[in-house]
């Protein structure tokens, strides 16, 4: 591969390592790198709480794993500290964070990746800081320790890829949690890696994929006859190959902004639900949800989807997880349209089983210039009924969610109220520690 005229500059990656737990643990005086500290969903609730984070000596003597343990999994540890999100603390530890990396990057070199993720352009400017790359890597995460606290582990490359590469594969087991990955060591730092999945972007069902064409790792990954690959996967095939061989040519300063293909919510419900009258009020909460997020984008949904997941005792019993289902409708952002399409779905497919997730979602979206309008009602009735979500839309905006809610909210099961304090979906609790 010819490297010569691939872009060549200095992107870091820099990860807050155990992010929601090392925060939790600062906030309590500890060493995030020393302390036992899991951060779960519904702490208090024994049954259905979510593990969201671990530091890592919890991590290792526990083996637990973040978004895929449960309550269930946590053993009964007096040495063991099993906390509740605060999320609107690490919204603004974010913040901070990113605010340190502004002193070595312009705004439009540094890119928030995610909440604990970050990608610097330090193409342009490293030289400022350090005679190598490194030096600089290890002068930020010195303060970031410094003022907040909080371990950094920072992946070097010549592009995005290369430095997100280092940074899941080698930095975070590194002692000094840095690592770098360039053009003419790609062949030593990525092509002996075995498993395809534990590469960023390389899911189980891209990797039985690529199996299936004889490809078991990345060097044969990198050295498959790419025209036969883009023929048999398409671009993700193209983009697949330029991964093995390290090549990224996005641009950090060229933002592309999401697309709106869809519009939706989805939630996981507190306890297994298994009335009907309950299920139906969290599916109208949140089919109202997603009417609302349509009007404010302005846009109108020709097709609405619905996907219940069932709980673990159902799962086991039926043998299957859930359903989805989706099915067209005439364009609106109407709440009763929409909730009336998605119930039709759960009383069709739904059969008696316990519920621990709902998702509605939007497609097939246009934007929303005009009403359309039926024949079987006045048109005046339609008109105010539009104008009446509208109205709601706005107060709510104004005055917040709780101080107008619709009726079915305060029934038994309902979700929203109890929503609305939640940040991401997590209890926000408090920013100013």
């Amino acid at each position: 591969m010819n490297y010569e005229h691939e872009p060549h500059g200095v992107f870091f990656l820099i990860d807050n390592k155990s992010f929601y737990a090392s925060v939790e643990a600062v906030a309590r005086g500890m060493n995030p790198l020393k302390a036992r500290i899991v951060v779960m969903s519904e702490a208090d609730n024994t049954n259905g709480g979510l593990v969201l984070a671990t530091s890592p000596d919890a991590k290792k003597r526990y083996h637990l794993q973040a978004n895929v343990s449960r309550a269930r999994d946590v053993p009964h540890d007096p040495q063991l500290s099993v906390v509740p999100p605060r999320m609107n603390l690490y919204i603004k530890r974010n913040l901070q964070i990113n605010d340190i990396f502004r002193r070595f990057v312009a705004d439009e070199d540094l890119m928030p990746y995610s909440i604990d993720e970050s990608i610097l352009d330090l193409t342009h400017s490293w030289r400022l800081f350090g005679n190598t790359p490194k030096e600089v890597a290890m002068r930020i995460q010195h303060t970031v320790r410094r003022e907040l606290g909080l371990y950094t582990t920072v992946g070097i490359g010549d592009n995005p890829v290369q430095a997100k590469l280092a940074l899941d594969l080698y930095a975070k087991h590194d002692p000094d949690l840095i690592s770098e990955i360039h053009y003419e060591t790609v062949p030593e730092k990525i092509w002996p890696i075995e498993h395809l999945t534990d590469i960023w972007g390389i899911g189980h069902r891209t990797e039985a994929h690529l199996q299936r064409l004889g490809i078991h790792n990345m060097g044969e990954l990198a050295h498959v006859d790419p025209y036969e690959l883009k023929a048999e996967m398409g671009l993700i095939g193209q983009q697949l190959y330029a991964l093995a061989w390290g090549i990224d040519r996005s641009q950090l300063r060229q933002r592309r902004g999401p697309k709106n293909a869809s519009l939706g919510n989805s939630q996981v419900l507190p306890r297994d639900y298994v009335n009907q009258n309950e299920i139906e009020v969290v599916i109208k909460e949140v089919g109202e949800q997603v009417a609302s997020r349509l009007r404010h984008h302005h846009r109108l949904a020709a097709c609405v989807s619905l996907s219940i997941g069932f709980a673990y005792a159902a799962t086991s019993v039926d043998g299957r997880s859930g359903f989805h289902q989706e099915m067209r409708i005439s364009p609106t952002d109407q709440n009763s349209e929409i909730v009336a399409a998605i119930l039709k779905l759960f009383n069709q497919n739904w059969a008696g089983q316990a519920i621990r997730n709902v998702a509605v979602y939007t497609s097939r979206l246009s934007p929303a210039t005009s009403q359309q309008l039926n024949f079987f009602e006045p048109t005046g009735q339609q008109v105010r009924r539009a104008a009446t979500d509208h109205v709601v839309d706005g107060i709510r905006d104004r005055f917040g969610f709780t101080q107008l809610v619709y009726a079915n909210s305060l029934m038994r099961g309902g979700t929203a109220i109890n929503r609305a304090s939640l940040v991401g979906g997590h209890n926000g609790g408090n920013a100013y520690e």
